[in-house]
């Protein structure tokens, strides 16, 4: 059995231009189409929709690459799929199993959560709460409690800011990552709200019921900030079949870049190091509030990170956010500019770190920090002098090279004494 693409009008019976065919006729292969007289279609009206379908997609130049028509074909090969063969005309393609339908719902929740910053997230929280831990006896069901208590209030939270920000982002997203699901259509804006809403209520009830003061603080600045961040000022909820229109003034902080940057570093660089080990510190072990040397550093060392993060990932979104306006600094300076803006502030991070960890008094402690701080500042720099800034592939590549990086930092941080 092989496919035919064709056009998918009210009568599906007319014959396919060759540049939209993927199959080559042969000499030992015939492909037949059903005719029916009363499907027949006047040309003029089958030249109008492949001019329509031609109009869809316009050129889009991202660093010096030409986007083509790709996207036009994908669409057009998944509105002119007919199976035919020598021996079989018009077939319908086979229903999805049970088990299909339950994958596919799976792999839309999975990209719907970011898992990128998931993982960033449940890391970061690890990280810090061992910062807290003074001797072996602190590995205690308690701690442990306690750790997994704000990992999973704080994914929560992450996954209402990561939803609201696609949410507010539907038409930004069907240019810059076609694949989230409410850019592709598999959510509905109404079931995006529900999934955000669920997951901000069940966030805060969490953190109440847990009674511990530094994690709900983080729990509520990080939705103030989130919100703030990615919101329209004129935000449209789902509900039912209704549009409800709520006027939310100076909001939509990402629009500007300083504020935007600033919002990633108050929660990635302040929030998560702060308020997650003052968790353990004083909920948990019931000690006194001290900031110690190595969460000093820590916030320091993700200050750097966070401000990288927050200009990076702007970088392969250029096109998108120059169609609606968003003035982050990859569209003010360009992508080359703010790229080696970011590797800089990196290797400067890391330099950081391999000077604090030279001052240390804890031998096995100065040998973790300088060697592991200097194999990823030279992996770092090797990685960056390789990027094709004319794909846009490479450059997302590269960007999640970036978190690779801060997950291997935060591997790092409770070596530092």
């Amino acid at each position: 059995m092989e496919s035919l693409l064709i056009g998918s009008f009210h009568r599906p019976s007319i014959p396919v231009p060759a540049e939209f065919s993927p199959l080559k006729t042969s000499s030992h292969a015939i492909v037949r189409v059903l005719k029916c007289k009363a499907w027949k279609r006047p040309k003029k009206h089958y030249s109008s929709s492949m001019k329509l379908q031609r109009q869809y997609i316009t050129q889009e130049h991202v660093g010096g690459s030409d986007l083509s028509t790709i996207a036009a074909d994908k669409k057009l090969k998944g509105r002119f799929l007919v199976h035919a063969s020598s021996e079989h005309p018009l077939e319908s393609q086979p229903s999805k199993s049970p088990w299909d339908s339950v994958n596919d719902a799976v792999d839309a929740f999975y990209r719907f959560s970011r898992p990128h910053t998931i993982i960033g997230t449940a890391l970061s929280i690890i990280s810090v709460s061992l910062l807290a831990v003074e001797k072996f006896s602190d590995f205690s069901p308690l701690f442990f409690t306690g750790v997994l208590e704000a990992i999973v209030a704080a994914l929560f939270m992450n996954i209402y800011i990561v939803g609201l920000n696609q949410l507010s982002d539907i038409e930004i997203d069907k240019v810059n990552k076609p694949y989230l699901p409410l850019a592709s259509g598999e959510y509905s804006v109404q079931t995006g709200v529900i999934v955000v809403s669920s997951f901000a209520i069940l966030s805060f009830w969490l953190g109440w019921i847990v009674g511990s003061w530094p994690l709900f603080w983080a729990l509520f600045i990080s939705f103030v900030l989130g919100t703030a961040y990615s919101i329209n000022e004129r935000f449209l909820i789902g509900v039912r079949k209704m549009l409800l229109h709520f006027q939310l003034p100076l909001l939509r902080w990402k629009r500007f870049a300083v504020v935007a940057a600033m919002c990633i570093f108050a929660v990635r660089a302040v929030i998560v190091q702060i308020a997650f080990y003052l968790h353990i510190q004083t909920y948990v072990y019931k000690r006194a509030a001290v900031l110690s040397r190595p969460l000093i550093f820590a916030t320091a060392f993700m200050s750097f990170f966070s401000v990288v993060i927050a200009l990076f990932k702007d970088i392969p979104d250029i096109v998108g956010d120059k169609i609606f306006g968003i003035q982050s600094f990859t569209v003010r300076l360009g992508q080359e500019r703010v790229f080696w803006i970011c590797i800089g502030l990196l290797e400067m991070a890391y330099l950081v770190a391999i000077v604090v960890g030279a001052a240390s008094s804890n031998t096995w402690s100065k040998y973790f920090t300088i060697l592991g701080h200097s194999a990823l500042a030279l992996l770092l720099w090797t990685r960056a002098k390789s990027v094709d800034f004319s794909s846009k592939a490479a450059i997302t590549s590269f960007y999640m090279f970036i978190w690779k990086l801060f997950y291997a930092e935060y591997l790092l941080i409770p070596l530092v004494r």
